[in-house]
């Protein structure tokens, strides 16, 4: 198969044609779309983007700085918000460019992303600013993103209902070529409307990989001939009294979206049936979940036809257009509405259709059925499985459930009850990063308590840290005013971030300080926004300006502790009432601040070691030479360094004589806070390196290697990646979805990430497909994995993946490498439950189809680092004859990736020898000598 020309430009730098980019990428790609489109119509408009990141959205302001090339060339402004709200503001001022002198373009066109929480913080501006409107050759997008299934939040989030409080109309996209196309529309909505549009963004469309159709001008956007707009339009003005923008908004504006939605087909009938009798209506990404139940119930598109069905798909979600839901609604019995969370069509559609006359009005189901009885959900996400089961049992009301179809739903419901009855073995809950500065700042004294806020410091609420309780972004704390007066606890202590404290936590403290509570703030300074990907604090922040700015506000005690206090000896621009201390000191200071009447703070400073690690390997931070080992021969396993570090790093290592402690120098990066404890085992080396095996070639040994079988792709074919973050399993997704778009097939990659910046687990769904029409929820379904590659035996042998097994015939190549988890820093004793884990795995995959395989050892040993496990467990697959993607295709995409190529290369020759030669790649890569290798 002759592959593609592609470069990695190509989803930026390509004017029109097919290209492979991220949801968040096509964010970015839209904005470049916008401004071409323009430029052609002859218009020399200009872009603005603001907002504040958060899940979905973590990455969206990075991917903008790596595009900043192509947004300096199309006159894009990326400027990121402080917050939501304030981020929100500036967005309304680009709209306000017109209405005075020395404007240098036609027209600003805009967009603000946040995250659920940010919707609602900025609220008041919303109103504010859809009520003022847009300017008419400008527009703003609202990316509104939500996390219905909480996967990295402290609350599910439904962003609707808070924008629909604001009249903004919602736009909503069901995948990647969604974005792109519905992106178009909204700013033209916008600009037509003078309305904000919210584009709702949540992780299987943000976090969800596509090769799609990228043209600006593909989309025919027409005017509507229906709608006659009032003297003066509908856009921006000043001034404007507000009983004047309140009536324009709701007798013109929202009368003119639903006028827009209607010219443009916007919602319109993708299946339709001679003799329809039951119709379904969905939105976004239930809308692939219709389709993919639809394959799941062995449903095609003439079935449908046959069966009576009619399916409705809405991109704008609110304010409903009604004539075309009528036109659909025209002869049905029932509607079944189709949505995630609280309802959001289905009431809109019971109202329009509610006049209609008896003899013609079907009856309208979606979160209960016709007798109240529940029948969709309204919490968490719905699953394709869900989905089947309510459209098969419709489908039997009718009597249209055939045999074939109750069969198929059977299957569905068996195997997530097998998945079900494997109680999970083991969690791999997210935890400090190794070095972490909050595994020693999170501290308190004995009978202290703390509370936290939002930021990595949140996860001290699961550990023995005595942190209870937390608040919303910038509310860090302000409980306490609400207690302080009814308790005998005279004092407690509240963890705030530095990005936190930038973005809105200045404000607790300062209410703190109004209310005159004893507190202390511990204000956590790590030099980035770690929990989101390591991004820097948006504006100027040092721990001088910090202690200038708490004694500015009234703090009288203020301490900055640090593992480097020497840094302050001199002229530092510290507030003259500061002291400074080494962090050892942490515990006393803490005791004297919390006798201390009133506020105070202590600053505790110390870089984020994941930014250290980023940072070393840029050579942009100072790496110590000196590392810290174990002598095994002297340590007696009690897990005091544990105790005192609460490092991952410390790891267990059993040996003739026990269980002893190990220092992973892969992960380590040297807080040497495992040196506080009093014990004769640690050794501290100065100066060197670490030694590493020399990488072996594995053409030399086996010259002769039978290409590998690729299997037809007659079908979609799933691939379940899983493992920890931070450890190369996205990059196992985008490789595989790169190579489908190089040989030109259907390819979705969906992320689910949570909280794996922070070792959580992560997985990525993998759909392959002849063409890209073949392909529908990027989401595996139950039993929908084809090929389970276990990066991690604890998250392969978890629910979320068992589910995904179809017993008996998964393939399944498992890293049988056992990386510890969090537990093992609160209890000594704890045993990795890997054989069990891997009989869950064989259980559900069969005992013929499972494999099993030290996947980082062997790369360790043979490539002399353990980069190279993942394409290890690939190369392996691929030989088997698993993976229905060609050798070269999977070569060019790790070349595109450009990292770490000739490692990757190897790493994936190594694994498919192992597959061909198992026994002998394992018995060359066995260590000679354990001990001395341990010691080296």
């Amino acid at each position: 198969m002759a592959l593609a020309a592609v470069k990695l430009d190509d989803k930026y730098a390509l004017d029109s044609g097919r290209i492979y980019l991220s949801g968040v990428q096509a964010l970015v790609r839209l904005a470049l779309m916008q401004r071409r489109r323009d430029e052609r119509a002859g218009l020399n408009t200009a872009g603005f983007i603001s907002g504040y990141r958060g899940s979905p959205l973590a990455g969206f302001d990075q991917a903008l700085w790596h595009a900043r090339e192509f947004l300096d060339r199309h006159h894009l402004k990326f400027q990121p918000g402080l917050n939501e709200d304030l981020a929100a503001t500036a967005v309304w001022g680009s709209q306000q460019v017109g209405l005075f002198p020395g404007s240098k373009h036609d027209g600003v066109f805009a967009m603000w992303y946040g995250k659920g929480p940010g919707v609602d913080r900025s609220g008041d501006v919303f109103k504010h600013a859809n009520a003022a409107g847009t300017a008419r050759l400008g527009g703003v997008l609202l990316l509104a993103g939500d996390d219905h299934a909480c996967k990295s939040s402290t609350l599910p989030h439904q962003s609707e209902y808070a924008l629909i409080d604001a009249s903004i109309p919602v736009l909503n996209p069901a995948g990647v070529q969604d974005i792109l196309d519905l992106g178009l529309y909204g700013w033209a909505l916008s600009r037509y409307s003078g309305c904000w549009v919210g584009l709702k963004s949540i992780a299987d469309t943000m976090d969800s990989s596509a090769s799609v159709f990228a043209d600006p001008h593909s989309v025919e956007i027409v005017t509507p001939a229906d709608f006659e707009l009032p003297p003066g339009g509908l856009n921006i003005r000043w001034p404007d009294p507000p009983l004047e923008q309140e009536a324009r908004l709701r007798l013109w504006k929202l009368p003119a979206v639903q006028a827009f939605a209607r010219a443009n087909r916007l919602d319109r009938i993708v299946l339709d049936a001679p003799q329809a009798r039951l119709g379904i209506v969905t939105t976004g990404k239930s809308y692939l979940d219709v389709r993919q139940a639809f394959d799941e119930l062995g449903i095609s598109e003439a079935d449908a036809r046959r069966l009576g069905i009619r399916l409705y798909k809405v991109a704008l979600s609110w304010p409903l257009e009604p004539e075309g839901l009528r036109r659909f609604a025209d002869g049905l019995d029932e509607i079944l509405v189709v949505e995630e969370k609280r309802p959001v069509i289905e009431e809109q559609a019971k109202s329009a259709l509610y006049n209609l006359p008896a003899d013609r009005r079907p009856i309208i189901i979606g979160k209960t059925d016709e007798r109240g009885a529940p029948l969709l959900r309204e919490t968490t996400e719905l699953t394709v499985t869900e989905i089947a089961r309510a459209i098969a049992g419709r489908l039997e009301r009718f009597g249209a459930a055939e045999p074939r179809i109750t069969e198929r739903l059977a299957f569905l419901t068996a195997e997530e009850r097998a998945a079900a009855a494997h109680k999970p073995a083991i969690s791999r809950t997210p935890f400090f990063c190794s070095g972490c500065p909050h595994n020693t700042s999170t501290k308190v004294p004995e009978g202290s308590r703390a509370v936290a806020g939002i930021g990595c410091h949140y996860m001290a609420t699961w550990m023995d840290r005595r942190t209870d309780t937390f608040t919303q972004m910038g509310g860090e704390g302000v409980p306490w005013i609400g207690q302080a007066a009814f308790t005998e606890t005279p004092h407690i202590f509240a963890n705030l971030g530095d990005g936190t404290y930038y973005h809105s936590g200045i404000l607790a403290i300062r209410a703190a300080i109004a209310a005159k509570v004893n507190i202390t703030y511990k204000i956590l300074f790590n030099d980035a926004v770690a929990m989101t990907g390591g991004q820097p604090v948006d504006g100027p922040l040092t721990v001088a300006r910090l202690t200038q700015q708490m004694a500015a506000e009234g703090v009288e005690r203020i301490v900055v502790v640090s593992d480097e206090p020497e840094k302050y000896a001199g002229p530092a621009g510290l507030s003259a009432r500061v002291t400074v201390s080494h962090r050892d000191a942490l515990d006393p200071i803490q005791r004297e601040l919390r006798e201390f009447r009133g506020v105070s703070v202590l600053i505790y400073d110390q870089t984020c070691a994941a930014e250290k690690r980023r940072r070393r390997k840029r050579n942009r931070y100072p790496d110590p030479p000196k590392r810290v080992f174990i002598n095994e021969d002297v340590c007696e396993g009690c897990g005091d360094c544990s105790t005192q570090s609460n490092c991952l790093s410390v790891i267990p290592i059993e040996t003739e004589f026990g269980r002893k402690r190990a220092i992973d120098q892969s992960s380590c990066n040297k807080d040497f806070s495992c040196l506080k404890g009093f014990c004769p085992s640690f050794v501290t080396v100065h100066g060197g390196s670490l030694k590493k095996a020399a990488p072996r070639g594995a053409g030399t040994i086996f010259p002769v290697l039978p290409d590998p079988e690729i299997p037809a792709l007659a079908r979609p074919y799933g691939i379940l990646v899983t493992g920890v973050g931070g450890t190369g399993v996205v990059t196992i997704g985008a490789l595989l979805g790169m190579a489908a778009h190089l040989e030109g097939r259907g390819v979705s990659v969906l992320d689910m990430t949570g909280l794996a910046q922070k070792g959580g687990s992560v997985t990525s769904h993998v759909r392959l497909a002849p063409t890209t029409k073949d392909l529908h929820a990027t989401r595996l379904s139950a039993g929908g994995a084809d090929l389970l590659l276990g990066c991690d035996i604890a998250v392969a042998g978890g629910f979320e993946s068992l589910s995904r097994l179809r017993k008996g015939e998964t393939r399944a190549v498992v890293n049988r490498h056992e990386i510890i988890t969090g537990e093992f820093t609160r209890n000594p004793d704890f045993a990795f439950p890997g054989d069990r884990l891997a009989t869950d795995i064989r259980d559900l995959a069969g005992e013929a189809n499972a494999d099993f395989i030290d996947a980082t050892g062997i790369a360790e040993r043979l490539l002399g680092d353990s980069i190279g496990a993942n394409l290890f467990l690939l190369g392996f697959a691929l030989q088997k004859g698993w993976v229905p993607l060609s050798l070269e295709a999977i070569e060019q995409a790790i070349e595109l990736n450009g990292v770490a190529v000739e490692l990757n290369k190897q790493a994936l020759l190594w694994g498919r020898r192992t597959a061909h030669d198992r026994a002998a790649v394992e018995r060359i890569a066995a260590p000679r000598d354990p001990g001395s290798e341990r010691l080296s």
